[in-house]
This record gives C-alpha cells, sequence and structure tokens, in this order.
C-alpha cells in the first residue's frame, strides 16, 4: 500500500513539473512626466532697520538724542572690516538663493519641456 502511495504521490510531482514553464512578457510603457507644480519662493518681506553711525565724536550727542526718544541706547558695534564681512556673508546668501532658483527654473524647464514636446507631437 505504501508502495502505491509513493508511486501516485511521485507520478503527481512529476506531473507537474511537466506541464511547462510560464513565460511573463513584461512590456515597458513609457509614461510621461509629471508637471512639477512648483512655484518660485517669494521675495522676503524684510523689515526696514535704521543704521546709527556713531564716531569717537558723536557719541554723546547720539546717546542723548535716543534717551530723549525714550529708546534705550545699547551699542552693537562692528568696525569697519567686520562690516565688510558682514557684506560679504549677505552677497554669499544673495548668490545661493539665485543658484537655488536656477535649479528650480531648470527642473520646471525639464519636465514641463518633456511635456510640451509629447503633446506636440500626439497632435501630428
Amino acid at each position: 500500500m505504501n508502495r502505491i502511495l509513493t508511486v501516485i504521490i511521485l507520478g503527481l510531482l512529476l506531473a507537474g513539473c511537466s506541464v511547462g514553464e510560464k513565460r511573463i512578457k513584461l512590456f515597458a510603457v513609457e509614461e510621461p512626466r509629471a508637471k512639477l507644480n512648483l512655484n518660485k519662493p517669494t521675495p522676503l518681506q524684510m523689515e526696514e532697520i535704521r543704521w546709527i553711525i556713531i564716531t569717537s565724536q558723536n557719541a554723546d550727542e547720539v546717546f542723548k538724542k535716543l534717551e530723549a526718544q525714550g529708546i534705550d541706547p545699547v551699542l552693537f558695534g562692528l568696525t569697519d572690516k567686520q562690516y565688510e564681512l558682514l557684506s560679504k556673508n549677505f552677497a554669499q546668501i544673495r548668490a545661493k538663493l539665485k543658484e537655488s532658483n536656477d535649479i528650480l527654473d531648470k527642473y520646471k524647464q525639464y519636465y514641463e519641456q518633456d511635456a510640451k514636446s509629447n503633446t506636440d507631437t500626439s497632435k501630428k
């Protein structure tokens, strides 16, 4: 009885393998690029800053005017070299913002130009 069951099971296993292999066909479907809906960054709305230049000759006068206006005179000082470094830092920030805007423009051009060419060829 065991031999019969073993023969039947082996027969089923061998028959299952002999059905053949199924081949799956893959088709490459190119989808158009999605449109980038990126808005340009809005310009910053900076607060207006009033610079007061204090020298050794006008320090007393400037402090008296500030006290008369009810402003607590506090001094945050920069040397002329430090002010130059501050200006360079702001120039670097502006350059980096321009670079970021240019990259956004390139991405937008890349994605939208391809979409335009696809619509142009489909109309023909």
